[in-house]
């Protein structure tokens, strides 16, 4: 199955309105980064064992852990959960920078180091949030 049906897939197995809201963060995102690398990740470990919820990548960066390895990771991902819909910006170096810069002008959603999480697109506002994922893609885009 490729990663653009199973992204297909996991967004029609959302009940309403949160598959309505997961298909325009997906349109939303692609539209920001045309032609990025999709992930979608089952949220199970090498063993089948149910890790975390099922997320959709989008974009390619590189990490590099402290013993020095490096691992290929998305940029922004986005999940569905039991409340609402966490959204990821990965590799930003201050893990205060989302919640001090966006988290005030958002509206009711809560920001961590590299997570938004709110219950409904209606709760946000949008275009704060679209920053907020334009920062991160800046953040951890290949620099020539």
């Amino acid at each position: 199955m490729t990663v653009q049906k199973q992204i297909k897939d996991y967004i029609a197995a959302q009940p309403e309105p949160k598959r309505g809201e997961m298909r325009e963060l997906h349109s939303m995102i692609v539209a920001l980064m045309p032609g990025c690398k999709l992930w979608f990740l089952d949220g199970k470990d090498e063993k089948g064992k149910i890790v975390s919820n099922p997320n959709i990548g989008y974009g390619s960066q590189t990490s590099e852990y402290a013993n020095g390895k490096t691992r290929e990771f998305y940029q922004i991902g986005v999940s569905a959960n039991t409340t609402g819909i966490s959204v990821y910006v990965m590799g930003i170096e201050n893990k205060k920078y989302l919640a001090q810069t966006y988290g005030r002008n958002l509206g009711k959603a809560s920001v961590s180091g590299y997570c938004i999480k709110f219950k409904t697109l209606a709760d946000i506002k949008v275009d704060v949030l679209k920053a907020a994922i334009q920062y991160g893609i800046g953040q951890t885009s290949i620099q020539d």
